[in-house]
């Protein structure tokens, strides 16, 4: 009797025993279901979100690739524009419609713009601007190896910047840098180089030559300068933004220069 009442007791516990332990796994079962839910959200969150950044990206992409395109095509038809205008031009010297000088001026003019816009695009060699007769006979002086002053080279490259050489001015201002960087006249000869370009109206690379006066020159007095014709490009760039700003570092950098006295009154035209 005793033996079967100790049997029942035994079954009833192991039953329990059984019962329990299947709850115990029921629980486990269903706390990782929850974990593999939790996953498999978070993890179509994330590839959602890179989804989404490289859509992003693409589209961003692919306006900077539309804007360089457009920038292009507009470069390069100025280029043909500016290669009919010569043509028309030769077509009134040969007609002796305009005076003779005057009109090979303009040509060569527009030669120098076509030539720097086709250099910028590189599209192929293009057609070297000539000097002046006077220019070119100097040069010709200067390449038989007659050493030239710094005095004399900047002052031949400054004289044809008033003349309007510009070209031939880009040239040899360039080489004064190139023979003389640690000259006193250095930092005016890169000045004198955006001033080039800011007459050619290329305001993008007369900003880039302003800064490297700024950068390369920082004890020289042109500083001030530059930043007055910076600001300057950049309001004919119809950024007026960065101009402000510039003329601001301008006016509280040199307070007591009349380039901040110029940039003031030019502040009080953008307000």
């Amino acid at each position: 009797m005793r033996a079967n009442i100790g049997a029942s007791w035994m079954a009833l516990v192991v039953t329990g025993l059984i019962f329990l332990g299947g709850c115990a796994f029921q629980d486990d079962l269903i706390a990782l279901e929850d974990r593999v839910i939790v996953l498999e959200r978070q993890s179509e969150e994330d590839r959602a979100s890179l989804r989404s950044d490289v859509e992003r990206y693409q589209e961003d992409q692919a306006k900077s690739d539309q804007d360089s395109r457009s920038r292009h095509a507009e470069l390069r038809a100025l280029a043909n524009d500016l290669r009919e205008e010569i043509g028309q031009l030769r077509g009134e010297l040969e007609q002796g419609q305009h005076g003779a000088k005057s009109l090979e001026g303009s040509v060569q003019s527009t030669l120098d713009r076509v030539a720097r816009i086709e250099q910028y695009l590189g599209i192929g060699p293009s057609e070297k601007p000539a000097a002046s007769d006077v220019d070119q006979d100097e040069a010709a002086n200067g390449a038989e190896g007659v050493e030239e002053t710094p005095e004399a080279l900047y002052a031949r490259a400054k004289k044809g910047f008033d003349q309007g050489q510009y070209e031939n001015a880009r040239e040899l201002f360039r080489s004064f840098l190139k023979q003389y960087p640690k000259s006193e006249m250095a930092d005016s000869a890169q000045f004198w180089l955006g001033e080039i370009y800011y007459h050619e109206k290329w305001y993008e690379k007369a900003i880039l030559e302003y800064q490297k006066v700024i950068e390369d020159y920082p004890k020289g007095n042109k500083i001030p300068s530059a930043l007055l014709k910076q600001g300057f490009a950049f309001l004919n760039l119809g950024d007026n933004a960065n101009a402000g700003l510039i003329l601001k570092e301008l006016i509280r950098k040199f307070p007591d220069s009349n380039e901040a006295n110029v940039a003031k009154n030019k502040l009080k035209t953008l307000k």
